[in-house]
């Protein structure tokens, strides 16, 4: 546990920060190391299948995340009060709710897969397979709640590490399991779902096995999971507009891959490689935000507001410093990054696509460095629905210069249309924050 409310704000915020970015970095290693052995022991259809199904995954995962990030800021509040039966309470209301939710989520989306795949226009010939791969990760739904809600709770109290190792175990066991099914004994894309949903339980039940014996000050009792209905009013009112402003970027992204759908099945494998960069470069700086996010409800609960600003700004440099790095990585090795995900003797002219892709959006990956911080800010002060207005903001704009931009410019559209929502919601974003800090006194505390 890490207690915030006292000690510089970059030493919380960095220790806090690093395991929860390595994490998301482990965490889309699951898709990335599932679509790289995918599309080299398979081929560019099983990669193309892969890259269709992975935005409606996404849809799902993020919405059950979002759930336990919203939940994650009660707790911290509540731990920042010193009141860990409050801690208990919001966590066992969030686990009985969420693995209802989520068994309800994995039945409707396997019944509904031809319907999602007629919508997404997939191509005749990989239809077939996508919707196999798609029916299976469904069936991960509960255990990436599971784990989620748990980690959620962890970090809540400021322990990032734990999860962490979790995340890493599965992850290891995730890519052992796919080398040796896909890449020795070549079985096709049943097999890279089932390893997938295999990995996501083990780290569920990590995740459970180590609070049962190391956590009990935070586990919930059998009284702790009872139906609370004003409880779940709350934690819904704060969970519920997170999981709706995390699901709009996976709801743009199905609209985005219908557009890039009918570009082709080079189009497509390409997309999905790149997609991967775009999330290996975007997603690990939620970490900084769940940090940001996390400072603020622990002092908030503790009542010292003359803190929050400071541990704000000490986010956004740690923002700009992430950004500058991904810009590095990504200019530079954009060929050899997308030359993982084709197999020999695929069209060359995948890594070329994909590598105008790169090119350019290396240089507009700080827009959303600058936007996760904010984004933890407004989650911090307890402002969830100003998170909505900006996702909603920045995926809308995105969407409509997708399909006025990439007809002509082909992908590199794309990355243009995310540039245009990205600048709109950083612009929406400073008006709101400047709104926020008169409206709540923190100018006066900053002063």
């Amino acid at each position: 546990m890490r207690d915030m409310t006292a000690g510089k704000p970059i030493g919380h915020l960095w220790r806090f920060a690093l395991p929860v970015l390595l994490g998301n970095w482990l965490q889309l290693m699951y898709n990335a190391v599932d679509s790289v052995i995918a599309g080299r022991f398979i081929g560019k259809e099983a990669l193309s299948a892969e890259g269709i199904a992975a935005p409606v995954m996404n849809l799902v995962i993020l919405g059950i995340s979002g759930v336990c990030i919203g939940a994650g800021v009660l707790m911290g509040e509540a731990f920042g009060a010193h009141d860990l039966k409050r801690v208990r309470k919001t966590l066992g209301g969030m686990l009985r709710f969420g693995l209802i939710f989520s068994l309800i989520v994995t039945a409707l989306g396997i019944l509904l897969t031809p319907v999602l795949l007629t919508a997404l226009s997939v191509p005749k010939d990989i239809l077939e397979i996508t919707g196999i791969y798609l029916r299976i990760t469904f069936l991960g739904a509960p255990f990436t709640f599971l784990y989620n809600a748990l980690a959620a709770g962890l970090k809540a109290v400021g322990d990032s590490k734990t999860p962490l190792k979790f995340l890493a175990f599965s992850a290891i066991l995730n890519a052992a399991l796919d080398l040796f099914f896909l890449g020795v004994l070549h079985f096709g894309i049943v097999c890279s779902a089932v390893t997938t949903v295999v990995a996501e339980a083990a780290s569920a039940f990590l995740a459970v096995f180590y609070m049962v014996r190391k956590t009990r000050d935070i586990l919930p009792g059998r009284e702790d999971v009872r139906r609370d209905l004003p409880l779940l009013r709350r934690i819904l009112s704060y969970g519920g507009p997170t999981a709706l402003q995390q699901m709009l970027q996976p709801i743009g992204k199905v609209l985005i891959q219908g557009q890039v759908n009918a570009l082709g099945v080079d189009t497509i494998a390409a997309y999905n490689a790149v997609t991967k960069a775009d999330d290996f470069a975007c997603i690990p700086a939620q970490g900084i935000s769940s940090a940001v996010s996390t400072f603020m409800a622990q002092n908030r609960g503790a009542g010292k507001k003359e803190r929050l600003l400071p541990g704000f700004f000490a986010g956004l440099r740690l923002e700009l410093c992430y950004a500058v790095f991904i810009w590095a990585v990504t200019y530079f090795l954009r060929e050899p990054f997308v030359n993982l995900f084709i197999r020999e003797g695929d069209a060359p002219q995948i890594v070329r696509i994909g590598a105008d892709y790169l090119q350019l959006m290396a240089f507009f990956y700080v827009y959303p460095a600058l936007t996760n911080c904010m984004q933890g800010f407004f989650r911090g002060m307890g402002r969830m629905g100003v998170t909505i207005v900006l996702t909603g903001i920045q995926i809308t704009l995105r969407t409509v210069f997708t399909y006025l931009l990439a007809p002509a410019m082909g992908i590199r559209g794309i990355a243009v249309a995310c540039a245009a929502g990205w600048t709109a919601m950083l612009i929406a974003a400073f008006i709101l924050y400047r709104r926020t800090v008169r409206e709540t006194g923190l100018s006066k505390t900053a002063a």
